[in-house]
């Protein structure tokens, strides 16, 4: 990613390379950059049966912390937050679902380094 491009530009880049990673991968991508009252939900998609709710986070070679490591306790509430208006709004309390974080990277033999963890943030963490 361009050194140039703002802290917003970058993020927006970053969740265009994991919507292209996920769905590569079949999850059907629904929305992207859903805000609400409790915060803004990068992606959102159906993995199978699941309602899936994507964290991306970036880091640039020579971060201290890495991208995954960078979603805080703070964050990690503002995301169940942002989620639970989300499934009020939509009527979903009964929907399976789960918070995702995709990690990205510099790679080395390839552009980028997408690390995809699973059920990364639960409600009752």
């Amino acid at each position: 990613m361009d050194g140039h491009q703002s802290r917003r530009d970058r993020g927006h880049h970053a969740e265009g390379v994991a919507a292209r990673y996920l769905e590569s991968k079949g999850v059907v991508i629904l929305e992207r950059n859903v805000y609400n009252r409790g915060g803004e939900l990068d992606l959102v998609g159906r993995d199978g049966e699941t309602l899936v709710f994507f964290e991306v986070r970036f880091r640039s070679e020579g971060s201290l912390t890495g991208a995954a490591e960078s979603v805080t306790w703070s964050k990690q509430q503002k995301l169940v937050r942002a989620v639970s208006f989300y499934l009020y709004r939509n009527g979903l309390w009964d929907a399976a679902t789960r918070i995702d974080v995709i990690a990205i990277a510099p790679g080395h033999k390839a552009r980028y380094q997408i690390q995809w963890i699973k059920n990364a943030i639960q409600a009752s963490s």
